[in-house]
């Protein structure tokens, strides 16, 4: 029973997508790094818990296949502010988040981590 569940969960990773604009923070890589971890010795891991185990695949399935999206339509894409869920996602991409951290530190402070050799942790110390 452990290796069709093992081969579940592997086609699941197979499936489901990664975001290339989300390093390290993306919801994919994490499955892949936590199936990994799981089932350490393959179709041959032992599993503790079935049931539990059973309840985890089917919740990443709907999670995967938009179950709840597709139950309960929305009537419009956008939230409450109007912003799109392509806006969302170009906020939300790691390059943005860290320009906009960037942009959250003062001048001097910029300037000092530009042209200091040792980094601001250090300084922090």
């Amino acid at each position: 029973m452990a290796a069709s569940r093992y081969r579940r969960f592997l086609r699941l990773c197979e499936e489901w997508p990664v975001e290339e604009t989300k390093r390290r923070r993306d919801l994919g890589a994490a499955l892949r790094q936590r199936v990994a971890q799981a089932f350490r010795e393959g179709e041959n891991t032992p599993i503790a818990d079935p049931e539990a185990c059973d309840q985890m695949y089917e919740s990443l399935v709907r999670i995967h296949t938009n179950y709840y999206k597709n139950k309960y339509p929305r009537l419009k894409d956008t939230t409450f502010t109007g912003v799109t869920v392509e806006d969302c996602r170009m906020i939300l991409a790691t390059d943005i988040l860290k320009q906009m951290e960037d942009m959250k530190k003062g001048t001097w402070r910029r300037l000092r981590e530009k042209f200091s050799a040792k980094k601001p942790e250090e300084d922090l110390k």
